[in-house]
């Protein structure tokens, strides 16, 4: 059954791309540009999740927000232009489930959306053919053999996914060449350990390539080999 979002902001620019985007992932939309409208949006029907701003014309997002958590436990993804910790900590101790703030790359709102609908319905854990890394900013998608940026995907060669999904099988793991060149050519290996530097520069071009800016997540640990980072996330 398809789920449905609803949509709180008084910019109608941010109004129409989210809906875009989320539609376009398979989700129902509705929209709302006041908090009172908003209100009475859930009061006609409970979406799976609400995409909620923080700065809106009547009643503020964080009043909102405190309102529906004294009769509804529905998770709330809480957008603001204010970045400070003080905002966010604030959002998130009225009931907020994530912070995003603005302005931000309609793809992370996807994925946030999500994730946050993955906890809510209690799968916590991925399915074993799905690995998620970096709080769902990159997913390797082994059934489909296809791997995501921020919803993204990455058009990448064979050689290049078995790379990636040996780095994201261990994430932070240093591999050496000659470990990576077995994962290309398979245990009875031939060949220069040379030729993994070449495939990683290809792998790093393309993630760098997508909006979320990637490359940064393959480190080169010098004198060793490679590794797939995960950066610690922002409260």
């Amino acid at each position: 059954m398809t789920q449905s979002i609803l949509v709180v902001d008084d910019e109608p620019g941010i109004i129409e791309i989210a809906s875009a985007y989320l539609r376009r992932d398979g989700f129902t939309v509705r929209t709302a540009t006041t908090g009172r409208r908003a209100l009475d949006a859930v009061a006609t029907q409970v979406p799976d999740l609400i995409v909620l701003d923080l700065m809106l014309p009547d009643v503020s997002g964080e009043e909102v927000c405190a309102s529906l958590r004294r009769s509804t436990s529905v998770p709330i993804l809480m957008l603001t232009a204010k970045s400070a910790e003080a905002d966010r900590i604030r959002g998130l101790a009225l009931g907020a489930d994530d912070y995003l703030v603005k302005p931000f790359s309609p793809r992370e709102l996807v994925a946030r959306v999500r994730a946050i609908l993955r906890r809510a319905s209690g799968s916590l854990d991925p399915p074993a053919d799905l690995l998620v890394l970096d709080g769902g900013r990159l997913e390797v998608d082994l059934a489909a053999h296809e791997a995501r940026l921020l919803g993204e995907a990455v058009p990448l060669t064979a050689t290049e996914f078995r790379l990636l999904t040996a780095f994201s099988r261990q994430p932070r793991r240093v591999f050496s060449r000659f470990e990576l060149l077995q994962v290309l050519q398979g245990p009875d290996v031939e060949g220069f350990e040379r030729t993994v530097d070449v495939h990683i520069m290809r792998l790093r071009k393309k993630m760098d390539e997508t909006s979320a800016g990637a490359a940064d997540m393959i480190a080169t640990v010098y004198g060793v080999g490679y590794r797939l980072d995960e950066p610690a996330q922002n409260p």
